[in-house]
This record gives C-alpha cells, structure tokens and sequence, in this order.
C-alpha cells in the first residue's frame, strides 16, 4: 500500500486497485493529502468498507449502510434514519466492531433510552420513538446479516422496545374546532391552512405543498399528489408518503368557497407556487398560542387528522370510506381510531341489548 508524492506540491496521493459490489476490478486514485501517513490512513479505511467486513466499526459500517440504501429513500425519510442514528445509536454502539456487537450490548443501550428524562419537560422519549429507533438498529443488523456476512442480529435477539403507537390520541371535537378556527379568523395564513387540515383530514407535508392547480373548483376537489418538507435548511418537493397517499379529495361547499376566496387575495401567485409558503413550525407555533388563547387543550398539528376521522366515524361513515379518503394503505390503520370514540361501542351494546330482549319476549310469549 505504497503512497506518492504530488510532483510540485507538498501533497501525496494513493492510487491502487480493487474489487466493485460486482466483483469488477477498479483503479481509484485520490489525491490532497498532507501527510503520507493521512493517505495510507484513508486507503485502508476505504478498502474497509469496500470489503463490507463485520471487522469494520459500526459506525463505519454505518456509512457503508447509508450508502446502499440510499437510493431507495425518500429524501425525507434519509434525513430522518440519519438523525436517530447520530443522536441515538453511534454514540453508543459507532465504536463497537460490527462483529462484536451482542444482544446484551443492545439490551444496554436500550435501558438507557428508557430510563432517559428529558430535562426540560421531565417526560421520557415517546414508546413510537423508541420502537422506531429499535425498528432502525435491527434494519441495519438484517442487512448485514445479508449481505455482509454477519452471523445473527443481535438487535432482533433482543427483543423490541417500545410500541408502535403511544397509549394516548389526541383530538378535538367539532365545537373545540370551531373555536379555535375563530380564533384564527386575525391570521387568514393561518386560518386557511388549519380549515384545510381540519375539514379534509389531509397531512402537514401534504397541505404545505398545495398550489393552485391541485383545485378544482368546479368538481370541488383538491388532489393530494406530492408533500413538502423543510429538509437541512431547504424546501424539498417529493413524492406522498405511500402509493395510497395520491388521491384526490372532496371538499365540503363552504371550505370550496374559502378557498377560492383565499386564492383570488394571494397577489401574483403563480399556478406551481406554494400556496402556503410557510413550514411545518409555523403550524406548530400558531395551533400552540390559537388553543392556549381560545382556552382548549393543547393538540399536535397532526392530530387535526385524529379529529377528522373522528368527526367521519361519528357521522356513521364506514372504515372503508376513511381510509379512502385518508390516503391509508390498510383499513387496519383506520380501525386503530376507534377506541376514541366510545359513543360506537356504546350503540354496540345497545343494540346487543335490544337483540336479547327481543329473544326473551319472544321465549315469554311462547
């Protein structure tokens, strides 16, 4: 593994020859380095990787992880995977060997995500976050286990952390709504954006990259087609969250006529231009200090689809019908609503009720 020296320049370089994912030999050379030592330190950490060795560290490993899957990422989803895993796995397991990683190494770092308090809320991470992070460290030991030659995953030997959803749903009823939304009234921005989230169930990423030519007014539809992101400092356009999520909505007469309304005051606006040209913070913030001021309990912008669903499930519509117009994959992710909504289960055993005495009558008079 010789290293040269740049001619005319106080630099060195390396250059030799290795094997591609396909089994292709490849010349590579990289030039720059200070020092003769740096050059031969990066070419032995690149022939590391390239072998795919269970010898390299995690969080080499980890690169060489975030390089295949890459491609197959939504660029959302990317920098989401590589925030939990700066902040939650490499600080604990990145200078392990691959290799040498066991169940127990997970089972350790998995307690101290549980016993973590948050020092300013005094609240621990979240059971979704934390089955999400586990969900993550497991992705990662499959594909070594398939492809690098690792022999188990100690993530799966484990056991899960976590749940898939927290125990806790939060929504508003019509009249909390309404409230709010008159609150608003002094931010149209605002208004706007919530009265769309509200009465039509659609994402934050997916209102966010509205523009004009997503309406129809004539047919009273608004189709749901990509989602807006705010991605290290940039606005990323791309594509919905799953092959269900593009669809087109109907909306309700009024919220038609709000829009039109809204749209005829944006000034210049241009038929690919955002319609609401803010992020996801700005909703945050503004549904924070609307429900504090109108006296309602606190929600999460996303719960805005909660109170959607809840407000279709109280009106007699079917599971089936929301998924669709929810965008879900599954009519299972819709069924996870119901236990908000004890007035159905009520109805249930009513008319459980009214079927045994009927049966009772009918054994009387015979």
């Amino acid at each position: 593994m010789p290293a040269y020296k740049q001619e005319n320049k106080n630099t060195w370089y390396v250059k030799f020859r290795y094997k591609d994912w396909s089994g292709q030999t490849k010349w590579i050379t990289k030039r720059g380095f200070p020092t003769k030592r740096e050059a031969l330190q990066w070419e032995t950490e690149f022939n590391r990787k390239n072998s795919g060795s269970v010898d390299m560290t995690f969080a080499d490993y980890a690169k060489v992880y975030e390089e295949n899957m890459r491609p197959r990422l939504r660029e959302g989803t990317r920098a989401r995977k590589e925030n939990m895993l700066k902040k939650q796995i490499l600080p604990y397991l990145g200078g392990k060997r691959l290799r040498d990683i066991t169940n127990t190494d997970v089972l350790k770092w998995q307690n101290e995500l549980l016993s973590h308090v948050d020092a300013k809320s005094g609240k621990p991470y979240a059971k979704s976050y934390l089955r999400a992070l586990h969900a993550e460290l497991s992705a990662m030991f499959n594909h070594a286990v398939k492809y690098y030659g690792l022999k188990e995953n100690p993530a799966r030997l484990a056991g899960v952390m976590g749940s898939k959803k927290d125990a806790e749903m939060s929504f508003w009823t019509k009249e909390e709504y309404l409230l709010f939304a008159e609150e608003m009234m002094d931010d149209p921005l605002a208004y706007y954006c919530f009265e769309m989230l509200y009465w039509c169930g659609i994402r934050e990423g997916e209102l966010l990259a509205l523009t004009r030519q997503d309406f129809d007014f004539s047919a009273k539809t608004v189709s749901i087609t990509k989602t807006f992101q705010h991605i290290k400092g940039k606005d990323v356009i791309g594509d919905p969250k799953t092959a269900k999520s593009r669809r087109t909505v109907l909306m309700p007469d009024f919220l038609c006529d709000e829009m039109q309304d809204y749209i005829s005051a944006c000034y210049d606006l241009q038929p690919t231009d955002r319609l609401f040209p803010v992020t996801k913070q700005f909703l945050y913030r503004r549904i924070e200090s609307g429900s504090k001021r109108c006296g309602i309990k606190r929600i999460r912008v996303h719960d805005l689809r909660h109170s959607h669903v809840s407000l279709l499930i109280n009106m007699g519509f079917s599971a089936v019908a929301i998924a669709d117009r929810l965008g879900h994959e599954s009519i299972d992710i819709t069924y996870r609503y119901a236990h908000l909504f004890p007035s159905v289960q009520g109805k249930m055993a009513e008319g459980l009720n009214a079927i045994r005495k009927e049966s009772e009558n009918v054994s009387k008079e015979s």
